[in-house]
This record gives C-alpha cells, sequence and structure tokens, in this order.
C-alpha cells in the first residue's frame, strides 16, 4: 500500500450491544440499515447509507487488545460518541423515525446554521440527524 488511506480502505463502526436482536432489529427496521451478515448470535455486519456498522455483543480481553474490555454504555447520560446522519429535512425523518420507535430526547431544535434532535439506540448509544439551513 503506497498511499493510506485510499479506495481499498473501507471504514466499519463498531457499536457494542446488550442484545444483539433488539439492537440489529432497531437498526434495521427504525433506521432502514440492511443485515449483510450475522454471526454466530455474537455480531451483525449491517450495510447503513454505504457505511458498515457492526454490532458485537460485550466480551473480555483478547490476546491481540490483553487489557481492553468490551461494554455496552453503562450511563446513557454520559457520552463518548454519537453518530449524526445528515438530512435534507429534519423534521421529515423525525415524523418518520418517530413512527418506526425512535424516541427522541426533544422535537427538532432550530439553531443558527442547522435544525437538530438527538435520540437514543435501545443501549442508549447518541444519535443526531440533523439539516443545514
Amino acid at each position: 500500500m503506497e498511499d493510506f488511506p485510499n479506495d481499498d480502505v473501507q471504514l466499519t463502526h463498531l457499536l457494542v450491544v446488550s442484545d444483539l436482536g433488539r439492537a440489529r432489529d432497531f437498526y434495521r427496521d427504525v433506521l432502514g440499515a440492511s443485515v449483510y451478515r450475522e454471526y454466530g448470535g455474537t455480531s451483525v455486519v449491517l450495510d447503513f447509507q454505504g457505511n458498515w456498522l457492526l454490532l458485537v455483543t460485550g466480551g473480555s480481553p483478547t490476546e491481540d487488545k490483553p487489557s481492553v474490555v468490551f461494554a455496552p454504555p453503562d450511563d446513557s447520560h454520559r457520552v463518548s460518541h454519537t453518530m449524526t446522519m445528515r438530512v435534507p429535512d429534519c423534521h421529515a425523518a423525525y415524523r418518520i423515525l418517530k413512527e418506526r420507535g425512535a424516541d427522541f430526547l426533544t422535537p427538532p431544535y432550530e439553531r443558527p446554521g442547522e435544525i437538530r434532535c438527538f435520540f437514543r439506540d435501545p443501549d442508549g448509544h447518541l444519535l443526531e440527524i440533523s439539516e443545514a439551513t
């Protein structure tokens, strides 16, 4: 590989979840992701808007990450990561996602330059829809 990144590099976003089936159903049925592959009840690979999303159950350290424990969020009020989806119409996306079962923190909020609102997946991972104005 002469350069990095190049067109052969793909990014996979990994989320640790407590209930794989519930998380898969949320991302598939609420957000519209497609299930690409499932691995033995411990992980699900989703295709979401041309990006890979890997849902995994928690796990103990392994030889290649000897001091790392994978665990779902333990406090949904403390966030170290969020995924933002830029949408053409925040109010319309809000209505659609709410009808599909998304539980929003607030309705769309208008700020200078954007309209946005936040919701959580079943494990408390924070998600945002945002419209540039």
